[in-house]
């Protein structure tokens, strides 16, 4: 006689999800070898005050004027080769295409990113990139790097290389607005 078996359910471990700047298409996807370990995003609000218009309390009255872009920084990022003996190079030069223009964009700009780590956090644009290479094998290939990358926040439906201005190219000398036309 056949003994019956006893199943016992499988804990599944969960997946590390990585972070990762999606290009959609205009360059390489950035995947991050190591998630960071914090994110601060900070975004100013701006305020004009007007010196000659003044309250009952003698403070300048302010009026708002708009907010600007989150900014946020990945820091110390780190990337590393050593276990394979390959240059890190192969890391930094995806990531390099972030702060270069695109080679067939028609503007001329670099790629715009949508930050994503298991949620999407926000579409962005980099604003700077550094990075040090510090370990080397004794043949002076880099096989490790730390890695800072700003990013600021773009509006998702205004991208950049969407749809053309007529203020800008061709259209713009081949437009006739009403001040040049004496209407």
């Amino acid at each position: 006689m056949a003994s019956p078996s006893i199943i016992t359910p499988q804990k599944r471990q969960p997946q590390l999800e990585k972070a990762k700047l999606k290009a959609n298409g205009e360059a390489p996807d950035i995947e991050l070898m190591f998630n960071p370990s914090e994110i601060t995003f900070s975004r100013t609000v701006n305020w004009e005050k007007h010196p000659g218009n003044r309250g009952t309390t003698l403070l300048p009255k302010i009026n708002f004027s708009g907010v600007e872009p989150y900014q946020f920084t990945l820091k110390q990022l780190i990337f590393d080769t050593y276990e394979t003996k390959e240059s890190v190079m192969k890391y930094i030069n995806i990531i390099k295409k972030g702060v270069e223009t695109i080679e067939r964009a028609a503007d001329k700009r670099p790629p715009v990113y949508i930050f994503t780590w298991k949620d999407e956090y926000l579409y962005c644009v980099m604003t700077s990139l550094s990075y040090t290479l510090n370990m080397f094998l004794t043949d002076g290939t880099p096989v490790r790097a730390m890695v800072d990358i700003s990013l600021q926040e773009v509006d998702k439906n205004n991208l950049p290389g969407g749809i053309e201005s007529a203020s800008q190219g061709n259209a713009r000398e081949n437009s006739v607005s009403p001040v040049n036309s004496g209407k």
